[in-house]
Order: structure tokens, then sequence, then C-alpha cells
């Protein structure tokens, strides 16, 4: 009976799809309107290419946007030269970030990024048609009904890479334990970032599910243009500098008070505001009275600095050995992901809503590498601390990049069995 539900409600979902079909067209104008998709291309988004499909062996890989993009970059190194992969995303942010990363790596002709169809029917068999994958692998928890359908009818053996689920998420599958039974029964293999989602998992119907660790901890240091790096570090030479990384709305004008309160004792004092969404920046300048990056103009000589640019996360963090990792010090928040820091041995501190990255802090934490403040003056304390006890700051730096280094081999492990699943030619 559960069975036949779960096909019911796959049916509605597929025919309210297809119903929506004319108003998906029409919003996805209206975002490449506001920049939020890429306007030349929102034919890939209905399925629609005119670019030929590869020969040989095509894995069909899906990342959702920036973060779970970034976490599949080793796999794909590792797979170059073995299997040509087809990877999708979502976002145009995920989109500029391949565009660095993927000539970066040197996997021009080997990885081909497009933007994944929508969820209708029609859409996605026409994406399929057109490429053949051999096998696809999907990141995380980006999970679509049709597409998984879609690809079950068509025998395309499918991967759940990274799996995650939050306690949230676990309550509300569990609501529709049917559903999700036939959601994850779709997948021949699953591989879970941690133990506790591969129970969760499990309980919810997954197959053949492991859990060999997060592939976020695998991932290499970010990039950095080293001659910008050279260029900005003889700039702020023997200046207090500090970061706010991946901030959110709310966090920055508390990144501003705890400025306020750390530069009455350390003049000349820099911090670096690194939007999460770069797109803010020009309305944070204004907010702030603050320079921005992205408008080419210069860091001041005390005070606040909008580091609004695509892709040098790895060249801020390089450059200021405090970091602050945002979307967790206003509620709901969730965080943003700690190990980026990690890898470049920067002190590190989180406010307390970080649901998201729960295991990353955890790991951190339990090293000593990482510490959580509650608010903007238990921030400005932290930040403090770290200038004026340079050694100890080293101490935290260097524990948070030993705690990191035990995942090196995940990606090479992962490639393999993603290669496992592809027909032997």
């Amino acid at each position: 009976m559960a069975g036949v539900i779960a096909a019911v409600a796959g049916a509605a979902w597929a025919a309210a799809a297809t119903l929506l079909a004319p108003v998906l067209r029409l919003n996805l104008r209206r975002r490449a309107a506001r920049g939020r998709e890429v306007a030349a291309r929102l034919g890939e988004r209905r399925g629609i290419d005119p670019a030929p499909r590869p020969s040989g062996r095509l894995l069909w890989m899906h990342a959702a946007s920036v973060g779970e993009t970034v976490s599949i970059l080793p796999v794909l190194e590792a797979l170059r030269g073995r299997a040509t992969v087809l990877l999708t995303t979502g976002t145009a942010t995920s989109q500029a970030l391949l565009d660095q990363r993927i000539p970066e790596l040197g996997l021009c002709g080997h990885v081909l990024h497009r933007f994944a169809p929508l969820d209708v029917p029609s859409w996605v068999a026409r994406f399929l048609s057109h490429w053949q994958p051999d096998a696809a692998c999907f990141v995380e928890s980006e999970l679509w009904p049709n597409q998984l359908a879609a690809c079950r009818r068509r025998g395309i053996p499918l991967m759940l890479l990274n799996a995650r689920m939050s306690d949230r998420s676990f309550t509300r599958w569990r609501r529709a334990r049917w559903f999700a039974r036939h959601i994850l029964g779709a997948f021949s293999r699953v591989q879970a970032r941690s133990e506790q989602d591969a129970e969760w998992l499990r309980l919810l119907g997954a197959r053949c599910v492991d859990s060999p660790g997060d592939l976020k901890f695998a991932a290499p240091p970010l990039p950095a243009d080293q001659a910008e790096l050279d260029r900005l570090t003889a700039l702020l030479a023997h200046r207090p500098v500090w970061l706010a990384a991946s901030t959110h709305p709310g966090e920055e004008a508390l990144v501003a008070a705890a400025h306020r309160q750390i530069a009455a004792t350390h003049p000349g004092l820099l911090t670096i505001i690194a939007p999460r969404h770069p797109d803010r920046g020009s309305a944070l300048a204004e907010e702030l009275r603050a320079p921005r990056r992205a408008a080419g103009e210069a860091p001041p000589r005390e005070g606040l600095w909008i580091a609004d640019t695509m892709g040098e996360l790895g060249l801020w963090y390089r450059l200021a050995p405090i970091a602050f990792v945002g979307r967790s010090l206003v509620a709901p928040g969730g965080g943003q992901n700690p190990l980026e820091p990690a890898r470049l041995a920067c002190a590190i501190a989180v406010g307390p809503h970080t649901g998201n990255f729960s295991d990353h802090v955890a790991l951190l934490r339990d090293a000593g590498a990482l510490v959580e403040v509650a608010d903007a003056a238990a921030l400005a304390g932290f930040v403090s601390a770290m200038l004026d006890d340079p050694a100890r700051r080293v101490r935290l730096g260097e524990q948070a990049a030993a705690s990191v280094r035990r995942h090196a081999d995940l990606a090479e492990r992962t490639a393999e069995t993603l290669l496992s699943m592809l027909p032997v030619r």
C-alpha cells in the first residue's frame, strides 16, 4: 500500500510540475532580469542545449550551489582523464565559480558545466535524452522527484553523495516515511557525511548506506592570486587585520559594532567584511559608509572594507589570520563552512547558530581550534585577544589545520566508487 501511495504522490508531483511549467518559464525570465540566472543560458533550465554530448563514458553530477560545488572539486580532480563529468548546478554564483576553478584545476575538456533542468517531466526527459548519462550522482540533499523517477525509468544508476539529513529534515521526512522510502530507494548507493546522517537515512529507507566522511573535510585550501596577496600583505604590513567571512543580513551591523570596540585599543584596525552574496556589496558600502573591493576602492587607513568580489575568499583568509565565519550570529542562522579558514590556519570564531555545520564546528571545537561567541561584544573580545596574543592565535590556527588533514584520501576513494557505477568500455 505504501508503494502505491508513493507512486500516486509521485504522479501528482509530476502533473503539478507540468501544469506549472508556464509559470516557471516566466519566473526564469524574471530571475534573469535580476541577475539570478544567466539570460543567455535559460534554455538549459528547460533541458535545451545545442552542445553535443561528448563521446565515451559520461557521469552526471549535480551540486545545488557554491558550497556543494566546492566540496566536490577534489573528486572532479580525481576523476580527470577517467570519465567525462557533466556537472550541473542551479545558481549563477556557482557558474561564476566554476568558470574560474575549472581552468585553474586543469579540468577543461574533462568537466562540462551546465545549469540543471528544473523538475518538469518534459524538461528532464529532454535533458536526459540529449546527454544520455551512464550514471548520475546528486550531492548532499538536492532531491527532485521527477529527475529521480526519469533516471530510474531509464535504468541510470544513481548515487547520493555526501548526503546530509538535519534534525528538522528528518522530522519532516519521518511524517511521510512512505514517500521518503520511495525517493531514497531510487539510489543504489548512498554515501553519508556522518554516521548520524547515515542512521537517519537508513531509518527513512535508503539502501547501501555508508559514512566514509564529509567531503568538505577533504577539500583543498581555497586558492588565491599570489601576486595580489603579496601586494596587499605589503600594503597592510604591521596593521591589525581581521575578517568577517560569508556574512548574512543583520550580521554586518554587529561586525561594525565589534570593530568600533576593538579599534579603541588597536589603532589602524582594518575589518574586512566578505558578504556571502557579493551582490549585496553596494548596499552594504552605503549602509556602513565603507569602501568596497568590487568598485576598485582601496582599504581605508582604519575602518571597514567590503570585500564583495567572487572567488577571493582564499585571499582574505590568507591575509587575515583571525576569521569570524558568518550566518551564525543572527537566528535562525545555520552557519557557513568553518573548515575553509581552518585549512589556512586561521584562528576561528563562530556565533551560536551553526546547526547546518554542527559536525564541522564540533570537530574544530574539540581540537581546541575554534571559539564560539554569543554576540558582538564577545566577538570583539575574541578578536582583541587574538591580536594581543599572537602566540595563542598561531596555536589555534595550527590546531585547526591539523584537525582537517585526516580525510586527505576521501576524494580518491569517492572517485573510485563513482567509476564503479559506469560501464566498462
